[in-house]
C-alpha cells in the first residue's frame, strides 16, 4: 500500500510540475504578463498550456538575460528579444521559428542549426564571433552587423535577397551564389576584394570602408544605390548602371569618372580623388554634386538645373560656370581654395555675393563674360603693396601702405570708370550702387586691383 501511494504521489508531482514552465528570469516573466500571457504575481513560472501555441512573440526591450522557458514555445515562428541584456539564447526546440530577431544583446554564440524554417535574422549589434547559417537555406533577409565575426560562409543560402554584414572584420566574403540578392551592405569590414559580377538582381550594394583596390559594377546594372567611399581605387567604370540614382566614390584614388551615361544620378559624391577633369553636363537630375579636393581646373554646371548643391572646394579650377537658373534653391555652395579662379558665373551676382560666402577672396561673382573681361584691368607684375579697407564698406575705402603719391580708379564690373582720385588715403564711395566694384591703385610704376563690396 505504501509502495502504491508513494507511485500516485510522484506520479501527480510530475504531471503538475509537466503543466508549467520555468521561467526564470522575472523581467522575462514580466514581458509575458504585460502581454497577457501569465498572470501576476512573478513566481517563476507560466503555464505551459498558454504558451504551446503561442506563434509569435516580441519581449524587447524589458532588459532580460535569461530566456529559459522559450522551448516550450513550441509553435513559435516570430521571435523579437531585441534590446535586452542576453548573454545566451537557445532556441533548437524552436523549429518552426521564420523570424527571429536578437540585435542588441551581448550574445557571443546563437546556433540556429535546427531553425530551417528562418527567412529573417536578425542578430546585429552582439559580440558573436562565428555564425553558420549553412542550415538556414530559407533565409531571405540576414542582418548580422555589429559583431566580431570574421568569416561568413552564406553559400547555402542561395534566397538571400538583403544582407548587412558590416561592422565586422570580415576579410573576405562570397556572394557569388546569393544570385538573389537585391541589398548589400558590407562597409567597415577589412575586405580586399568583392566579386559581386553573378549579383545581376542588386539595386543597392554599399562596400565603402574597405580595402578594395578594384570593383566590377558591370553586370549590376539594376543598381540605383552605389557606395564605394574610402577603398583605395584607382579606377571605377560605371557606364552599364544606367540605373544609378546615388553614386559616393569619394576618398579612392580615382584618375577619371565617366558619368556621362548615368543620366538618372541625383547625388555624386566624388571629393578627395585625383580626378583632373569631369563632365556632368549630361546629369540634369543632379540635386548634389561634391568634387571638392581633387585637381579640377574647370567645371561647368549650368546643364544642371535642378543642382541645388554644389561643392567643388579646394581644386584648381579657373573656370567656374553655375547658371544653371536655380541659383536661388541652393542650400550649400562651396568654392574656397581655388586661388587662380578669378570670375565665378552665376545667375545673380548680387544675390550670390550676398549669400555665398564660402569663396577666395580672389574671385568675384559675376553675371557673364563681359563683367568677367571688365576684372582683368591689368595688374601690373609688379604689384602695389597697399592694403584696403574696410570690406564690404557703406561710405569709404581706406588705402594704407603706399609710400610715393598714388591715383585712384574704380570700375563697376561691365568695365566703365565711376570714381577718379589722387594723391589720398580715403575715397568716399556713398553715392555708388550697392554691389561689386574694382578699385585699382597704381603709383606710375606698379599698380594693383582689388575687388571691394559697396552696400
Amino acid at each position: 500500500m505504501r509502495k502504491l501511494f508513494l507511485t500516485l504521489f510522484l506520479s501527480f508531482t510530475l504531471f503538475g510540475f509537466s503543466q508549467n514552465t520555468l521561467i526564470p528570469d522575472p523581467n522575462f516573466e514580466q514581458a509575458l504578463i504585460d502581454l497577457g500571457l501569465d498572470t501576476a504575481p512573478i513566481n517563476g513560472y507560466v503555464p505551459t498550456a498558454d504558451i504551446v501555441g503561442v506563434t509569435s512573440l516580441d519581449v524587447a526591450g524589458y532588459g532580460i538575460t535569461d530566456l529559459t522557458g522559450i522551448e516550450d514555445f513550441i509553435a513559435l515562428t516570430n521571435l523579437s528579444c531585441y534590446a535586452n541584456q542576453l548573454v545566451s539564447l537557445d532556441v533548437t526546440t524552436n523549429t518552426a521559428l521564420n523570424y527571429l530577431a536578437c540585435y542588441e544583446n551581448q550574445l557571443t554564440s546563437l546556433d540556429v542549426s535546427n531553425n530551417t524554417a528562418l527567412t529573417l535574422l536578425w542578430c546585429s549589434s552582439n559580440q558573436l564571433t562565428s555564425l553558420d547559417v549553412s542550415n538556414n537555406t530559407a533565409l531571405t533577409y540576414l542582418v548580422c552587423y555589429e559583431n566580431q565575426l570574421t568569416s561568413l560562409d552564406v553559400s547555402n543560402n542561395i534566397e538571400l535577397t538583403q544582407f548587412y554584414c558590416q561592422d565586422n572584420p570580415l576579410t573576405s566574403l562570397d556572394v557569388s551564389n546569393n544570385i538573389a540578392l537585391t541589398y548589400l551592405g558590407c562597409w567597415n569590414n577589412q575586405l580586399t576584394s568583392l566579386d559581386v559580377s553573378n549579383n545581376t538582381a542588386l539595386e543597392s550594394l554599399s562596400c565603402s570602408y574597405n580595402q578594395l583596390t578594384s570593383l566590377d559594377v558591370s553586370n549590376n546594372t539594376a543598381l540605383t544605390y552605389l557606395n564605394c567611399r574610402d577603398n583605395q581605387l584607382t579606377s571605377l567604370d560605371v557606364s552599364n548602371n544606367t540605373a544609378l540614382t546615388y553614386l559616393n566614390c569619394a576618398y579612392n584614388q580615382l584618375t577619371s569618372l565617366e558619368v556621362s551615361n548615368n543620366t538618372a544620378l541625383t547625388d555624386l559624391w566624388c571629393f578627395q580623388n585625383q580626378l583632373t577633369s569631369l563632365e556632368v553636363s549630361n546629369n540634369t537630375a543632379l540635386t548634389l554634386l561634391s568634387c571638392g579636393d581633387n585637381q579640377l581646373t574647370s567645371l561647368d554646371v549650368s546643364n544642371n538645373t535642378a543642382l541645388f548643391n554644389l561643392g567643388c572646394h579646394t581644386n584648381q579650377l579657373t573656370s567656374l560656370d553655375v547658371r544653371n537658373g536655380n541659383n536661388t534653391n541652393f542650400t550649400y555652395f562651396q568654392a574656397y581654395s581655388n586661388p587662380d579662379l578669378t570670375c565665378i558665373f552665376v545667375d545673380d551676382a548680387s544675390y550670390s555675393t550676398a549669400n555665398w560666402t564660402d569663396i577666395d577672396a580672389t574671385s568675384t561673382f559675376v553675371n557673364n563674360e563681359t563683367e568677367c573681361a571688365a576684372l582683368s584691368v591689368g595688374d601690373n607684375t609688379f604689384e602695389l603693396g597697399v592694403s584696403v579697407y574696410p570690406n564690404p564698406t557703406d561710405n569709404y575705402l581706406f588705402i594704407e601702405g603706399n609710400e610715393n603719391p598714388i591715383s585712384i580708379s574704380i570700375y563697376n564690373l561691365l568695365g566703365k570708370k565711376v570714381i577718379s582720385a589722387k594723391n589720398t588715403n580715403k575715397v568716399d564711395v556713398k553715392e555708388l550702387s550697392n554691389g561689386v566694384y574694382i578699385i585699382r591703385i597704381t603709383d606710375g610704376v606698379n599698380q594693383t586691383n582689388r575687388k571691394f563690396i559697396k552696400n
